[in-house]
């Protein structure tokens, strides 16, 4: 095996084993398989351009352009010119990727799902980090600055594992690295044998053959070490982050000490909950009819957040399945408990995209166009891959259930398993916060009247004002000083209240998505932004999980918290009536003098969100399309341009009116892209016997040679030149010899990388030094 395979396979070894470090952020970690194959891709196409040889920019633009290939069949394969070319449809799929990526990294914890748009992040990066490693290492023989590249990847990963990237990991870079710079050190030995250390110091005893440090091995040890030590200090020094895939748990940026401040931490969708509240304009997300006779208590929930860590709720990682065609009977409602089945049509907007399915809770059937997953403990609908609800229509039946204060009351325990799971707190929250929640529910008979009297603290006897621009600390600190201040908005009191109910033993977590909406003159009901929302969910045995409304002025206070409760016969399954039909119009009316209610989405007289699928219009942008495929043909073509060059210009020098003088520099050229560089100071009979020994001419294209060299001679000496004949067959004679008499190497650079393309360089510069000169 030669110095450079081995050098190339260190190369990519050391980048996969740096990539180990990012296995704990993502399961499963099939991608590393995927990064790994295209890897190997990537250094082949290195190896393969370097023993051509190819120029060093252009073995790398080689391996870039292979990557884009293979990137492009893996993740964008039917979107592909010839299903592997690159194109305008391929951009746009990628770009989309990307940012569902982006997305999918703050929707979930560690460790995320294995989603498409992780998977092109993850592995995007590894190329680009093994590319640097192969350049550096392998290309420009710089094995020690490559570690720097292995050193970003490592300490990017263990910051945003939280130390989930231990030691392993850790030993496994550092092993990869090691083996670079020994890969290194061995093909620099084997090529120039021992390598002088300086003079020895008097008094060293080594013996002339060993034991000498040479000053290579040293420097080659103090950079892996300052490597490796700046590996294991980098990863503490970077700040914390807070939710999603970029979150360890911790308490966020702040820190999570007493006396931190800034705000409480959540994952989407909830990080962007306060600013969709804060908008000066509301516009509309979703418009839906339903046969609810009474939609005030129709929430609509996105997703259910049961991890809380003090600083932050968070959704549990959980498997997901196909959306069955009936979901399962919600978990712990009991047949006794009044329910009334209702039906409701969605339209979300062109201008909504969110992963979780906006939906009234608890759904009991779905039907909804796209690919969605169903969760079967928070019962949610996630989309699968790049399915969002921009424009989606969608019907779900779901259940009003309508419990009693008494039948609430007399709920029996929590099955064990989920109350061990619902009332988990951290051991740092502080200890005001059970105080206060058992001074609040004093006296309480059982966890109903508990629930209640949190709720009603909340909303109404506690002093409590709502405040869409409130912060109220950050860390275990953060519920305690909402407490005290007393002044928030919708995830301060559900967090709170959620928070406080876990120390009481009632299993508890948070929901986030939308109140009903407005009710519009044609029937339909109008969800804006500003709709959007969060509220507590407490669990009771019998009722399952229900909620409550502890923020002031938003929402509605469910009827089994008043002290009048539901009464009546249970219905049975609604049918819709004609005055409010549950499927959606084509186009929801819209009122000639534009009323606020149309403002709302954005421009009078136009609903996006209830509107038909409005067609993208034109279809295919054919010429768009076109240039697009032109500048992707022209970024594979580059490496043969060097090729394209030479062919043309040998076909213009060998034309038949050409002359002896064009076909001797055609011969110089071609002795020149086989390794026999040009003389200028030799006579062109001197230079024909140069390329005839050097080049190994004998028989045919050595007389060759001597011809074209005579006829340039009588051509420049002789007062009347004959005709030249044959001058394109004998250049044709000489190629020929040379191309035998060289290895494959030589050979295929002579062909794809002519060295005497160097003469473009020269005229380039020619020309750029006149046009200074003309211009000065």
């Amino acid at each position: 095996m030669s110095g450079r395979t081995r050098l190339t396979l260190a190369a990519w070894a050391a980048s996969l084993m740096a990539a180990g470090a990012l296995l704990p952020l993502v399961r499963p970690a099939t991608w590393i398989f995927t990064a790994g194959f295209l890897l190997v891709l990537q250094s082949a196409t290195g190896l393969l351009g370097r023993r051509v040889p190819l120029a060093r920019p252009v073995t790398v633009a080689a391996q870039v352009a292979v990557d884009v290939v293979a990137l492009t069949v893996v993740f964008a394969r039917e979107q592909a010119i010839l299903g592997f070319l690159p194109g305008p449809l391929v951009v746009q799929q990628v770009t989309e990727l990307f940012r569902l990526g982006a997305e999918d990294v703050g929707t979930y914890a560690i460790p995320a799902p294995d989603t498409e748009g992780i998977r092109l992040m993850l592995v995007v990066g590894v190329l680009v980090i093994g590319l640097l490693v192969d350049v550096l290492a392998v290309t420009f023989r710089r094995a020690a600055p490559a570690g720097l590249p292995l050193l970003a990847l490592y300490s990017v990963a263990a910051g945003l594992s939280g130390g989930k990237a231990g030691w392993l990991w850790f030993l496994l870079a550092a092993t990869g690295y090691l083996l670079l710079l020994l890969a290194e050190g061995r093909d620099r030995l084997s090529a120039w044998g021992r390598v002088f250390g300086g003079a020895r110091r008097s008094g060293s005893t080594a013996a002339a053959g060993g034991g000498t440090t040479f000053a290579p091995a040293r420097t080659g040890r103090r950079i892996g070490l300052a490597a490796m030590g700046t590996a294991l200090v980098v990863p503490l020094a970077l700040p914390g982050f807070s939710g999603g895939l970029l979150g360890g748990g911790g308490a966020g940026s702040g820190g999570s000490g007493p006396g931190r401040g800034g705000t409480i931490a959540a994952v989407n969708p909830l990080v962007s909950l306060q600013d969709n509240l804060r908008q000066p304009d509301d516009f509309e997300v979703l418009r839906y009819r339903t046969n609810a006779r009474d939609n005030s208590g129709l929430y609509l929930r996105l997703v259910a957040l049961d991890q809380f860590d003090g600083a932050s709720w968070k959704s549990s990682v959980r498997p997901i399945e196909a959306v069955p065609k009936g979901l399962p009977w919600p978990d712990g409602l009991a047949q006794s408990v009044r329910t009334t089945e209702i039906t409701s049509n969605f339209v979300a907007s062109e201008a909504y995209e969110q992963k979780w399915l906006p939906m009234p809770f608890p759904a009991s059937r779905v039907e909804a166009e796209g690919r969605w997953r169903y969760e079967p403990a928070g019962r949610m609908l996630v989309g699968d891959d790049k399915q969002t609800t921009k424009g989606v229509r969608y019907q779900v039946t779901s259940l009003d259930v309508q419990p009693t204060a008494e039948q609430l009351a007399a709920a029996g325990p929590a099955p064990e398993a989920l109350r061990r799971e619902y009332t988990k707190v951290p051991a740092g929250l502080p200890a005001d916060v059970k105080a206060t929640a058992l001074d609040v529910t004093r006296d309480a008979r059982d966890d109903y009247e508990r629930a209640v009297r949190l709720q009603n603290w909340f909303a109404e006897d506690g002093g409590f004002r709502y405040d869409v621009d409130v912060t109220s600390g950050t860390g275990t600190e953060a519920i305690s000083r909402f407490l005290k201040d007393k002044q928030g908005f919708c995830v301060h009191f559900s967090f709170s209240m959620a928070a406080m109910a876990r120390t009481l033993g009632i299993p508890a977590r948070v929901a986030v998505g939308f109140m009903p909406g407005t009710t519009q003159t044609d029937g339909s009901v109008s969800v804006g932004i500003r709709d959007a929302h969060a509220w507590p969910e407490l669990y009771f045995e019998g009722a399952g999980w229900t909620r409550f409304e502890p923020t002031p002025s938003r929402g509605s206070t469910p009827g089994y918290t008043r002290s009048t409760t539901p009464t009546g016969n249970p219905t049975g399954p609604a049918q819709p009536s004609a005055s409010a039909s549950a499927q959606p119009s084509a186009a929801p009316s819209a009122a000639e003098s534009c009323p606020p209610e149309e403002r709302r989405l954005g421009e009078c007289g136009k609903n996006a969100a209830a509107g038909a699928g409005a067609d993208g219009g034109g279809g295919t942008d054919w010429a768009e399309a076109a240039l697009w495929t032109l500048a992707a043909l022209l970024v594979l073509a580059l490496p043969f341009l060097p090729l394209l060059w030479r062919e043309r210009l040998r076909a213009r020098r060998l034309a038949p009116a050409a002359g002896p003088l064009a076909a001797w520099r055609e011969i110089g050229d071609t002795a020149w892209d086989y390794g026999i560089e040009p003389d200028d100071a030799l006579t062109p009979r001197g230079a024909a016997e140069r390329i005839v020994e050097e080049g190994g001419l004998d028989g045919p294209a050595a007389e060759a040679v001597r011809r074209v060299a005579r006829a340039v001679e009588e051509a420049l000496y002789a007062p009347s030149p004959g005709p030249a004949s044959g001058l394109a067959g004998d250049a044709a004679l000489v190629r020929a010899g040379l191309d035998a008499g060289a290895v494959r190497g030589v050979r295929l650079r002579a062909r794809f990388a002519p060295r005497s393309a160097a003469r473009l360089h020269w005229a380039a510069s020619t020309r750029w030094t006149a046009l200074r000169a003309r211009h000065s």
